[in-house]
């Protein structure tokens, strides 16, 4: 199961800027709904890795 529970997801926020986290289903990852932040956690054998030198950097557009 690489999918987090809702109840699991409301408590969980960026560690960068403590804004609440998302569940991107296609790239199956955490990613930050802050407006200036944006990073994405990726999850390994069901497990979030929200380590910020982890963390995807958002693509510029």
């Amino acid at each position: 199961m690489s999918e987090l529970s809702h109840e699991v997801l409301e408590f969980l926020v960026c560690p960068a800027c403590h804004a609440k986290l998302t569940w991107a289903y296609e790239a199956a990852e955490l990613v930050c709904t802050g407006a200036d932040c944006g990073l994405a956690y990726p999850m390994r054998g069901g497990i979030p890795i929200l380590l910020i030198d982890e963390a995807r950097r958002p693509e510029t557009k």
